[in-house]
């Protein structure tokens, strides 16, 4: 995927999930998400604040969380999460055609954030999306050459990850094999797709 492919794979995934999350009732907002200890309501203002923060927020933040990235994630999907859920939509919604990266951030990173944080939604929800094949495949990777903050090539050291609606296939050791979407949200750490692969339990 070419750099344009990646930015209108990335507008689609806020399209789609912004017109998700308006649709969604107050229960629902309140639903547990992927993410460790976010509801969906602050996985959703994470994702409307990728394109906003600047470096000197990013920066503010980070000091805040005691240098602590991991923290200064969660602290500001947690502030922005205090702001009505119409505006955190129209935020979103607000990001498609906007090309601003997030501090640090690369493109590949951003295409996978943008499409793991859209499954942390839309999967508690019993809500079917499928992440594009190729769109997928770069996640993948990305995922499997990063090393913080996932770690996914050290946990899952001794397996050989192989897609079996693709070609896609990486490790060394005992197979576990699925559909590529199932093994991207296995290699960001998340573990409800599991029963799409085959190799593995939970």
């Amino acid at each position: 995927m070419d750099d344009t492919k990646i930015w209108q794979t990335i507008d689609s995934e806020r399209a789609a999930t912004a017109d998700l999350l308006a649709g969604l009732t107050d229960v629902e907002w309140t639903y547990p998400s992927l993410c460790e200890g976010w509801t969906v309501r602050e996985v959703a203002a994470h994702l409307s604040l990728a394109h906003r923060i600047s470096a000197g927020g990013a920066f503010k933040a980070f000091v805040r969380a005691r240098g602590s990235f991991n923290r200064m994630v969660d602290q500001t999907a947690r502030d922005e999460a205090r702001r009505p859920v119409a505006e955190l939509v129209e935020e979103l919604r607000g990001a498609v055609g906007y090309h601003r990266l997030a501090p640090g951030q690369s493109l590949k990173n951003a295409l996978m954030d943008t499409m793991v944080h859209t499954q942390d939604i839309a999967l508690p929800l019993g809500v079917e999306r499928h992440m594009p094949l190729d769109a997928a495949v770069v996640a993948a990777d990305d995922l499997w050459r990063i090393g913080f903050p996932f770690h996914a090539r050290r946990k899952l050291a001794g397996h050989r990850l192989v897609a079996t609606d693709t070609d896609w296939a990486v490790g060394e050791g005992a197979e576990i094999s699925g559909p590529i979407e199932a093994l991207v949200m296995l290699l960001a750490g998340r573990t409800a797709t599991i029963p799409r692969l085959t190799g593995i339990t939970v």
